[in-house]
């Protein structure tokens, strides 16, 4: 079974996820019937590889409705295989671009969640598919955010937009906004301060920026991506709920799931928020950011 090149990265990536499903893939492969005792079994287990509430009821659902006293079999297996293939639904282009103008992509995200990063391998993406990219350092509440930023931009030859330490992040905004517009940028990539999304008056500079953009640039933001730690599970779905009702996201990058065994929470984050992974982070180089492909994805966990 060939992906290409993503297969490679997210089989990589998955390894450890790939070892919390063990136990849901030991029970498909094993002998018996679909019996309660096995239903109940394949309920925990889905739940022990982070798919969620809603997630593994529907699975265990189907599989009762379709298999019950039936033989645990190959059948079984491409049927929950397929169900957790559904569950992703279509694979989504990697970014809405605009059709005139600089495509605007605000990047949202807890401190250490990875989004500093993230957001250097996505302009390095952007720069490898021919796109002239630039980068507002809005985070600038954060210590060093803004160095940490420019430090990447350097190492890839990015442009940067920037302030001093404390500066109004919106202002910073606009000001990228025009420079992306006077300068023929095709994307610029807005980082919002890395932030709890329970801290009120963090969230509300958020919405400051997103009327900024918006004011600014024509359709804008034309992406609202939301950087989530792999490694956070089932609390990364909260997230997402917290930072869609400040500004309306359309895609999660997750970040650091060669470094998780909780890769299970896209399958959560999709049926809960309707939310599509957009891209996946595999490793820690600049350039192991790859778009998200359900096919690969799922073929991987169940790959020997």
């Amino acid at each position: 079974m060939v992906f290409g090149r993503f297969f490679g990265g997210i089989k990589r990536g998955l390894a450890n996820t790939r070892r919390a499903f063990g136990g849901v893939f030991d029970l498909l492969r094993g002998k018996g019937t679909v019996d309660q005792a096995f239903l109940d079994q394949l309920e925990q287990r889905l739940y022990l590889a982070d798919v969620g509430t809603q997630a593994t009821a529907t699975i265990v659902d189907r599989v009762r409705q379709g298999f019950r006293d039936k033989e645990v079999g190959d059948e079984v297996q491409a049927f929950v295989r397929k169900e957790l293939r559904d569950l992703l639904a279509a694979p989504t282009p990697g970014i809405a671009y605009a059709p005139a103008g600089p495509t605007v992509v605000m990047v949202a995200g807890v401190n250490g969640s990875g989004k500093t990063t993230s957001i250097a391998k996505l302009a390095k993406r952007l720069q490898s598919d021919g796109r002239k990219v630039l980068v507002a350092a809005c985070d600038t509440f954060r210590a060093a955010a803004v160095e940490q930023l420019t430090v990447w931009a350097g190492r890839i030859g990015c442009d940067i937009v920037k302030q001093g330490q404390n500066a109004d992040p919106a202002a910073v905004a606009h000001d990228a906004c025009e420079k992306a517009k006077a300068r023929g940028f095709d994307v610029l990539i807005v980082d919002t301060a890395g932030r709890l999304h329970t801290q009120t008056h963090l969230m509300r500079e958020l919405e400051k920026i997103h009327k900024v953009v918006t004011r600014q640039v024509p359709g804008a933001p034309h992406e609202v991506l939301l950087v989530i730690d792999a490694s956070t599970g089932q609390n990364a779905v909260t997230q997402a709920e917290q930072f869609s009702k400040s500004v309306k996201c359309s895609g999660i990058i997750l970040s650091k799931l060669d470094g998780s065994s909780k890769g299970g929470a896209v399958f959560a984050i999709k049926q809960k928020l309707g939310l599509p992974v957009k891209y996946v982070g595999v490793g820690e180089g600049v350039e192991d950011l790859e778009p998200f492909d359900p096919d690969a994805f799922v073929g991987a966990l169940f790959e020997e």
